[in-house]
């Protein structure tokens, strides 16, 4: 039998300060936590897959870095990404790349908790 991966299943960001990267999440992006979260760590009720703030992981050094995530593509899916997009720009979220139509519907680019380059994408 060949053991196979069925694709992501947590997605967590590693963070110098977890509350400060929860509450920009709940704050702009209207994430919820979840009840019970382990320590260290701020996980929220997103579906299908749980995403989480966390600890830096032992060996991991966030300020030896120019970019927490470079290389790394992560795309949050909202009902209205041109909506979420004005509400961000008007809060003084860094824009990185104003909204346009791609292959999963409007979708527009910025920057989340600790400079995290995000994408988010729908309606």
């Amino acid at each position: 039998m060949t053991v196979t991966v069925d694709g992501p299943d947590f997605i967590a960001l590693q963070v110098r300060d977890v509350e400060a990267a929860a509450t920009f999440c709940e704050t702009h992006l209207g994430m919820r936590r979840a009840p019970v979260s382990p320590p260290g760590a701020v996980v929220f009720t997103t579906e299908p897959i749980p995403f989480a703030v966390r600890e830096p992981l032992p060996g991991v050094d966030l300020d030896g870095v120019a970019r927490p995530g470079l290389g790394v593509a992560l795309w949050f899916r909202t009902a209205d990404a041109q909506g979420l997009h004005d509400r961000l720009a008007a809060a003084g979220v860094p824009i990185i790349s104003p909204p346009q139509d791609g292959p999963f519907g409007r979708m527009f680019v910025f920057s989340g908790p600790e400079g995290y380059t995000l994408t988010a994408h729908g309606g």
